[in-house]
C-alpha cells in the first residue's frame, strides 16, 4: 500500500469522525422546549410568557431557558449563593452566559434558587431582571462537587 493512500484515508476518516463527534456534542442530544406557560419555583407555580428553551434527557445540566416573568413573584424567594450560568450551544442565541455573568457580577440581575437538588447534586437557578426578562439553568451544587 502506498503511503499517500494510507495518509489520505486516515485524514478522511479523522475528518468524518470529527464532524460526527461535533454533531453529537452540539446538536444531537438537545431538544427544544418552547411555549411553557409556567415554571416551578420552590414548589410554587410562576406564570411566564415567551418561553424559549432547550433540555436533554442525557444530562440534567443541559437545561437553558429564556422567558418573561413578573419580578414580583420572586419577592420572597431565596437568593442563590454561587450562581454560575453555563454555556449554551452557539445556535441557542437567547442564552448568552457571558452577558449573564457580567450582569450577576454587577448586581443588575438577581439569581434565585428555584429548586435545591432538583436532581441529585444539581440545583435549578432562575435569573430575573427588574424588567421581567428572565433565564433559567441547572448547575452543580456543593453536594455534588464535594465543596
Amino acid at each position: 500500500m502506498n503511503g499517500k493512500v494510507l495518509s489520505i484515508s486516515l485524514a478522511v476518516f479523522c475528518l468524518i469522525f470529527g464532524v460526527i463527534l461535533f454533531y453529537f456534542q452540539v446538536f444531537a442530544f438537545y431538544q427544544r422546549v418552547d411555549g411553557l406557560s409556567q415554571i416551578e419555583v420552590n414548589g410554587n407555580k410562576v406564570p411566564i410568557k415567551e418561553y424559549k428553551g432547550i433540555d436533554s434527557g442525557s444530562s440534567a445540566l443541559k437545561l437553558r431557558g429564556c422567558f418573561k416573568v413578573d419580578p414580583m413573584f420572586f419577592k420572597n424567594q431565596v437568593l442563590a449563593e454561587k450562581p454560575t450560568p453555563l454555556a449554551a450551544p452557539f445556535w441557542f442565541k437567547c442564552f448568552d452566559y457571558e452577558y449573564l455573568h457580567q450582569e450577576i457580577a454587577s448586581g443588575r440581575a438577581k439569581v434565585y434558587l428555584a429548586a435545591k437538588d432538583e436532581y441529585d447534586g444539581i440545583d435549578r437557578m432562575v435569573l430575573v431582571f427588574d424588567s421581567g426578562e428572565a433565564y433559567q439553568w441547572r448547575q452543580l451544587n456543593s453536594k455534588f462537587s464535594g465543596k
